[in-house]
């Protein structure tokens, strides 16, 4: 047996509903803080700081894969040489 439901609500009201914090007053203070602090050019405000501890683990994921595919190339390489020889 297969039942489904359909709501049709807007993501407040189902905050609401579950009796969940409204944080959007939060969110808007806090994103206005940022924001003064990016166009004020404090230390720690500068977008790429920002944006850092998010990027750090994807770029080291691509670094590993690069230098994976760059290992394979050059060792293809290298048996081509000797093979050549």
């Amino acid at each position: 047996m297969k039942i489904t439901f359909d709501i049709d609500a807007t993501p407040q009201e189902l905050r609401n509903f579950f009796g969940l914090p409204d944080v959007e007053p939060l969110q808007t203070e806090m994103l206005e803080h940022i924001r003064k602090n990016m166009a004020a050019g404090m230390e720690g405000f500068e977008p790429s700081t920002l944006i850092q501890p998010f990027i750090t683990e994807q770029m080291q994921s691509v670094t590993t894969i690069q230098k994976a595919f760059w290992n394979v190339v050059m060792g293809q390489l290298q048996s081509n040489n000797k093979t050549e020889q």
